[in-house]
């Protein structure tokens, strides 16, 4: 009974691939914990490594344009949902700015804290430089916070659908 294999499962190249497609999307959404992690790039590999690997036919222009599309929006959301927030919360038109200058700074420094602390730190200093109460500074800066938190739902759930998307393509 030489090289014989009770569960043939990994004998296929195929599960390889869908192993890797499966790992790939897997830290795309560890990535929207941890900025480090291009999460949008493990996502876009799992796409890849399919048409590449396992079939080049069923992932046709359309689905290509669709996943740009969600990309662009996923790579914008953490600008767009700080931008909006600080004004909901009352802050000023430089502590708008100042949060997407802030999440932007805090990509580079010491990520995921760095994507969280900055945006506060520096608007909390904008509205201060503008003489606001510091209970109105810590209100619009805490408003970064659910920025922030508001755009790791608004990734899971934009991924999920990407994965779904996905799945629909290659069972039709």
């Amino acid at each position: 009974m030489d090289n014989v294999y009770i569960f043939n499962i990994f004998t296929q190249p195929e599960t390889y691939s869908w192993l890797l497609i499966i790992v790939s999307f897997i830290i795309s959404f560890i990535g929207i914990i941890v900025p480090v992690i291009p999460g949008i790039l493990f996502l876009w590999l799992g796409f890849i490594a399919y048409h590449f690997l396992i079939d080049a036919t069923d992932l046709n222009a359309f689905f290509w344009i669709v996943m740009v599309l969600f990309t662009i929006v996923i790579l914008g959301s953490d600008f767009v949902i700080h931008y909006f927030f600080v004004d909901q919360f009352g802050g000023s038109k430089w502590s708008k700015w100042g949060a997407i200058a802030g999440v932007f700074i805090g990509i580079f420094i010491y990520p995921p804290i760095g994507m969280i602390v900055m945006p506060l730190v520096i608007v909390i200093a904008i509205e201060l430089w503008l003489k606001k109460p510091f209970k109105h500074a810590l209100k619009v800066a805490l408003s970064t916070l659910a920025g922030f938190l508001s755009s790791a739902v608004a990734k899971v759930f934009i991924q999920i659908v990407m994965i779904i998307i996905f799945a629909i393509f290659i069972l039709m």
